[in-house]
């Protein structure tokens, strides 16, 4: 079986497949309209990516039969199409979840203690003490959640390092989950908005998800309270973020932007950045050498294990061939 590689995956992911006996290509760093033409010439049977979108014309390309994400969501692949044509898809939830939950308090940490601006100024010789001397402090302040999947439950043991409260909300979240967790349960997601200093949002972008927090979400939380979004952009309705953000003074950590390169250089802009307090990262939740590892070892598993399946198959299908032509 042959697996094509089309972003960079760690070992001992790769090392695992070949030594499974799997014929491995690697390309990466293939750009979305090159996708289609690699998968048809490696005749690839599996496609991993990590970053690289997924479009129904390679799922057309060749003879997939899987395409694995190397990470949390599937939002790049074009899951609709690859229904139609048979073509399973996998993904590596959990693998990166305490990655994304450092990063997610690395910018807390950050919106409270000013970090970015005040190393800016120290760059350019200038010493503020004064300026950067009025952070809030998280201790004692509340932690609110929006999602309690792997990363949002990585949230909270270290939220309570630092002494903060915390209280959630997810669909799947319970009253008795709640207590099991040790967090505070809230009804709705304008409930943690209105009583938390700190919300994160640590939901999977699905129909219903896409714009959960909107213009009434950012209406309900406290005024200079602080966002930090690790999950995907297409959850926050950045246009009234905008708008929020400027007349409630709203201090904003931001991992996923609307528009963000496909690949993992290139030229960036966002309205985002035009707005005092909002800061922000390359959309590297996830990326951490020990989360890299996680990861490659989960893709590997995933796609050792349908092959084994797929010649178990294929095996059981030539024996009944057989068995009737007797």
């Amino acid at each position: 079986m042959r697996v094509l590689l089309a972003d960079l995956i760690a070992e001992p992911g790769p090392g695992m497949m070949r030594d499974a006996g799997l014929e491995v290509v690697s390309e990466p760093g293939l750009g979305a309209d090159e996708l289609a033409d690699a998968v048809s010439r490696a005749g690839a049977e599996v496609l991993v990516v990590r970053s690289t979108r997924v479009g129904a014309e390679a799922l057309r390309a060749g003879r997939l039969a899987l395409v694995v994400r190397a990470g949390a969501g599937i939002n790049t692949i074009d899951v609709e199409t690859a229904n139609s044509l048979g073509i399973e898809v996998r993904n590596c939830p959990g693998r990166n979840a305490a990655a994304v939950a450092e990063l997610a308090f690395g910018l807390i940490i950050a919106l409270d203690r000013h970090i970015p601006d005040s190393v800016a100024e120290l760059r350019r010789g200038a010493w503020d003490k004064q300026r950067f001397s009025d952070a809030r402090g998280l201790f004692g302040s509340t932690l609110g959640l929006l999602g309690t999947g792997h990363t949002g439950r990585a949230m909270i043991p270290i939220a309570r390092a630092f002494g903060m409260d915390v209280i959630a909300w997810s669909r799947s979240l319970s009253p008795a989950l709640a207590s099991e967790l040790g967090v505070g349960y809230r009804t709705s997601p304008i409930d943690v908005a209105r009583d938390a200093d700190v919300v994160s949002v640590h939901v999977a972008l699905t129909p219903e998800t896409r714009g959960l927090v909107g213009r009434e979400l950012l209406d309900a939380m406290k005024p200079s309270a602080y966002l930090v979004n690790t999950a995907r952009a297409e959850v926050v309705d950045e246009d009234a973020l905008i708008e929020v953000a400027r007349a409630k003074g709203l201090r904003v950590g931001v991992d996923v932007f609307e528009g963000e390169p496909a690949t993992g250089t290139g030229s960036f802009e966002s309205r985002l950045f035009d707005i005092p307090g909002i800061i922000g990262t390359h959309h590297t939740g996830g990326a951490t050498a020990q989360a890299h590892r996680a990861v490659g070892e989960e893709t590997a598993r995933i796609v050792i294990e349908f092959g084994q399946a797929r010649r178990m198959a294929n095996r059981v299908g030539e024996e009944i061939r057989t068995a009737s032509k007797r």
